[in-house]
């Protein structure tokens, strides 16, 4: 989308204060800079640049009576104590309808070097939640295109969902595929401590001209420090949480919430907080749910904020701190399997171990009782899988695992299956459930 200049030019002018705060850089030890003079008027959050051989830039994680603690967002090669450091005014973003097909920074600027627009209202990027009194509740059932979640796995307005997988087995695809086919006005997508390369081929390739046409990307690679990851995390959920204000339905894509605690640990640490479980300090989970609550239904003449968070979960342990803590917060859970992808099943979804906290209501009597029919021969299969492969199961030993086995390879494959609607997903399922095994092949 064309940019003009005096709309670039007039942001910038906005954004310029006409009061600075001066301090100097006292001590620079590990990463952290010790800044003297800005005590008072700092807060934790705030933004400061360093003037020394370059400028270079941080965020404050902690402050005492005669000092702040600053994390660099770059190198602090050439910084030397004496350097001045100026208070930048409150981190915040302000985003327009014109960001929708970019690729944005966590500074909120366009990162192919375009002119960035600045929108009318500044979205700050820790705000209080919606009050839980105000909220609606989950809107209706969203078409996604893809069989396995507009049936078994459905997603509503304003749910929050966890995808659960470990690294290769799909996350960035599936994503992908949901900003490409997910009913919604706008899509933000945060691509938080990924691969430049991934990045690229994310947006360029996976997305396609469709799903970039009503996407906003934040991006923040994998060599970001992690304030700058944090920051642009939560430049997306602001983004966001503006589009909901204007009555749209949006779709937030966030890959990957573990990234962003693993940011949080960083910054908790080097501040001074005591580690718990595997390093991760308390204030992990307050962080993770302050972030969930920002999203979901909308109050009486808002939008709502449709999320999907991908987690990391290494060796599919989902007892994992990360894994735990989500999975206690969001209205579902979403798991990706290695064995299933290794077979070539994707959405390598595991029906059984995911589930989809808007059911049974976001179905009707009819669609839940096929649904109960087809997870019991799932699960019937499942149990006998060992027997089944290794050819002990003894045909006619138990009906419906018999009965599982005839139409495993009809369910198996109806889960990888796209449809133009719920309905037409739903009316697939009931052939290959029904007792008619020519209407199953079809």
């Amino acid at each position: 989308m064309a940019i003009g200049l005096a709309e670039a030019v007039k942001g910038g002018v906005e954004s310029l204060s006409p009061v600075k705060t001066w301090g100097s850089v006292d001590a620079i030890n590990g990463g952290v800079i010790r800044i003297t003079g800005i005590s008072r008027n700092a807060r934790i959050g705030d933004r400061v640049m360093f003037q020394g051989s370059e400028r270079t830039f941080g965020e404050i994680i902690a402050i005492a009576e005669s000092e702040a603690l600053a994390m660099p967002d770059s190198g602090i090669a050439g910084m030397s104590p004496g350097d001045r450091a100026y208070l930048c005014p409150p981190a915040s973003v302000r985003p327009c309808s014109a960001w929708i097909g970019e690729v944005i920074s966590s500074d909120g600027v366009f990162l192919n070097g375009a002119p960035t627009p600045k929108g009318e209202r500044r979205m700050p990027l820790a705000p209080a939640g919606v009050p839980a009194t105000k909220r609606r509740g989950l809107g209706e059932r969203l078409n996604t295109g893809l069989a396995p979640f507009d049936t078994f796995l459905p997603i509503c307005k304003g749910q929050r969902i966890g995808i659960f997988a470990g690294a290769g087995v799909g996350k960035s695809s599936l994503i992908a595929t949901l900003a490409n086919k997910m009913a919604a006005d706008v899509v933000i997508i945060a691509l938080i401590g990924e691969r430049s390369r991934e990045v690229r081929d994310f947006v360029l390739d996976s997305m396609g001209p469709e799903g970039r046409s009503r996407s906003i990307v934040f991006a923040s690679t994998c060599d970001d420090p992690a304030p700058t990851k944090r920051r642009c995390a939560l430049s997306a959920v602001a983004a966001a949480e503006y589009f909901r204000d204007q009555g749209l339905q949006v779709l937030l894509l966030f890959d990957s919430i573990t990234r962003y605690a693993d940011a949080h640990r960083e910054i908790a640490l080097t501040a001074g907080e005591t580690p718990s479980l595997r390093a991760y300090p308390p204030s992990t989970f307050r962080e993770l749910a302050s972030l969930a609550e920002r999203t979901g239904p909308g109050i009486d003449g808002a939008g709502d904020i449709t999320a999907l968070f991908t987690v990391l979960v290494a060796g599919s342990d989902m007892e994992e701190p990360i894994a735990d803590m989500v999975r206690s917060i969001l209205d579902g859970h979403f798991i990706l399997e290695r064995e299933i992808a290794e077979r070539g099943r994707f959405p390598a979804v595991n029906i059984r171990r995911s589930v989809s906290r808007c059911l049974p209501h976001a179905a009707t009597a009819e669609e839940n009782k096929l649904l109960l029919k087809a997870r019991n021969l799932i699960a019937a299969y499942d149990e006998s899988s060992a027997m089944i492969q290794t050819g002990l199961y003894a045909a006619g030993s138990n009906p419906t695992v018999d009965r599982a086995i005839e139409i495993w390879p009809h369910l198996d494959g109806f889960i990888s299956d796209e449809y133009e609607s719920i309905s037409a997903s739903f009316e697939r399922l009931d052939k290959i459930l029904g007792d008619n095994n020519e209407a199953a092949s079809m």
